[in-house]
């Protein structure tokens, strides 16, 4: 039976574990195994962050509408709760990209809402 030797398949595998970690600070970037363990907390926090994203975004609506209902003498929780009441079907995000792009119809939606 042939001998088997391994050096071009760990050259390979450690070349593409440093690949992924370029950029990385310090010996993760230039230590293999450091770089493994850097680039498994790296796949963790992107997991985590994902879903984080979504979060985020809607953090972000909120204070949109928040502040397109303030000047209407509004509280954003006043606003979203005469809404739910209402049954109204348009979500944070399309009320968010109204008071954005197109404020004067979101102030007649804000006032139907609000008529009750």
């Amino acid at each position: 039976m042939s001998r088997v030797k391994r050096g071009v398949t760990s050259n390979k595998r450690r070349k593409a574990v440093l690949k992924a970690a370029k950029g990385f600070r310090n010996g993760r970037s230039k230590k293999e195994i450091e770089a493994k363990v850097a680039l498994r907390k790296a796949g963790a926090y992107q997991f985590a962050h994902r879903k984080d994203k979504k979060n985020d975004f809607r953090r972000a609506w909120q204070i949109t509408i928040g502040a397109a209902v303030k000047p209407l003498g509004i509280s954003y929780s006043k606003f979203i709760g005469a809404a739910t009441k209402k049954k109204m079907l348009v979500d944070r995000k399309v009320l968010a990209q109204i008071a954005q792009e197109n404020p004067e119809t979101f102030t007649r939606v804000a006032k139907e809402v609000m008529s009750a």
